[in-house]
């Protein structure tokens, strides 16, 4: 964070100094674990479900912390407010005022957000210093958190910013104003809180109702949601996709043996030859739309197809591939899941997998409402339709799976319903052979990242391909 007076921190916020100089700096990171402190940070004390950052205060200033943002007395320096989460995001949006020459991109989307995000950091992080969140910190904590990250040298800040209901990126833009706000999609993912596609959308297109002045909203081209957003934005628009009509487009596309992608980057300013070091079809689309945010950001075609082709993964759990040492090769993209990316992370399976066993672990897909069961069932015949070896169904959320893919009568392959992480595991040390592949998701709450991490530690993996 830029070094600022306790008593710009308590106006900034609205709130009032208790026990702290005015005059003393916070110029260390904004941190809300107290064993993240350094010398001179800001301590927020949030209250959890699990634990009150206020008991942590007096550890916090012990370790260095300036002061706390509190919502009482901690017993030492504080800046009191009425609302920690709401005084973090006048905070973040008080440090960006003072940071004018610094470009903001923002990414929102059903599926795709946080690989997207990494991207166009990446290409981003070409041309200046460049602040991005690690993993998915897309809410009304883990945004503010980021942006308080940058400072008077970065240049480029990219958020990601999630939503469960309407409004939600209304609030986040509301600390964070998009110079370029890039829409990826509009799926299925959180269809039980949202309730429709077309409230999704609504919700997704806040996004674009809020860009700064001058600003640019980069669409999907291929979603008819995402492009009927262009009537909903002040700013300019430039589209993405594989339609002949979009802006920035991919065509010659190809996936090598190990489904990455391969294709010529198409501009109005040129082209230029990409090959991705990322997994699936669908990490093309995310190319693309990081490609057009980049270019919205000043970035020539030649560098940014250059970028996107030196660029690594950088969340954990998001199409790891990893292979080991008897040639069984893991996918773990365990972090999350929904009907799209998991019918995506499947293909990428099956294409991976060609002359060799293919087998899935599939946990639930959560926040589905009543739409739930037709979903696991449909991805059950999509597993089955692609001819996988073996599906394995963990929990009894995600049973319809099962049922799905017995419904494919021309399938030979095997399914397995097992109860948790541990019969998954037992289950598939029964049947994998060496040079198998095997692909784990599920949504956050099946935790199924332990049945990769299990399969990787015996036999002794290796980092591969």
């Amino acid at each position: 964070m830029i070094p600022l007076p306790l008593s710009t921190i308590a106006e900034i916020t609205g709130g009032t100094l208790d026990g702290a100089p005015p005059d003393a700096v916070a110029g260390g990171p904004v941190v809300i674990d107290s064993r993240a402190v350094e010398p001179g940070s800001l301590f927020a004390a949030f209250r959890g479900e699990r634990a009150d950052g206020h008991d942590f205060a007096a550890a916090a200033l012990a370790a260095g912390a300036a002061a706390v943002l509190a919502q009482r007395p901690v017993g030492g320096p504080a800046v009191l407010v009425g609302d920690v989460q709401e005084a973090l995001g006048r905070l973040a949006r008080g440090v960006l005022e003072r940071l004018p020459d610094l470009t903001v991109a923002a990414v929102t989307g059903s599926a795709g957000k946080t690989s997207t995000k990494d991207l166009i950091a990446q290409l981003v992080g070409r041309a200046g210093p460049t602040v991005w969140p690690p993993g998915s910190f897309n809410n009304e904590i883990g945004l503010p958190l980021t942006v308080l990250r940058a400072d008077a040298e970065t240049r480029h800040l990219v958020l990601e910013m999630g939503a469960r209901g309407v409004g939600h990126i209304a609030y986040l833009t509301g600390i964070a104003r998009p110079d370029v706000g890039v829409v990826l999609n509009v799926g299925t993912a959180h269809m039980g809180e949202f309730g429709s596609r077309e409230a999704i959308a609504k919700a997704k297109g806040e996004m674009v109702e809020a860009l700064l002045p001058g600003g640019t909203a980069v669409l999907n081209a291929d979603d008819p949601l995402v492009s009927a957003m262009a009537s909903r934005t002040a700013g300019e628009v430039v589209t993405f996709g594989r339609s002949d009509g979009a802006d920035v487009r991919a065509v010659d596309e190809t996936l090598d043996e190990q489904g990455r992608g391969r294709f010529t980057l198409v501009t109005p300013e040129g082209s230029a030859p990409v090959a991705l070091r990322l997994y699936g079809a669908h990490a093309v689309a995310n190319a693309l739309a990081a490609a057009a945010a980049a270019r919205a950001a000043g970035l020539p075609v030649d560098e940014v197809a250059a970028g996107l082709s030196e660029a690594e993964p950088a969340s954990r759990w998001r199409m790891e591939v990893t292979e080991r040492a008897d040639g069984v090769t893991v996918v773990n993209d365990a972090y999350n899941a929904n009907p799209d990316s998991t019918r995506a992370a499947i293909d990428v399976l099956a294409h991976m997998a060609r002359g060799r066993r293919a087998y899935a672990v599939l946990g639930e897909m959560a926040e589905l409402g009543g739409s739930s069961a037709a979903e696991h069932a449909s991805i059950g015949r999509h597993a089955a339709r692609s001819g996988l070896d073996g599906l394995v169904v963990v929990g009894p959320n995600a049973a319809a799976m099962a049922e799905g893919a017995a419904e494919v009568a021309s399938w030979t392959g095997e399914c397995v319903q097992v109860d948790d992480v541990g019969a998954a595991v037992a289950a598939l040390s029964e049947r994998l052979g060496p040079q198998d592949v095997v692909l784990v998701k599920g949504s956050r709450v099946a935790g199924l990242e332990r049945v990769a991490e299990a399969l990787l530690a015996a036999p002794d993996g290796r980092a591969g391909r």
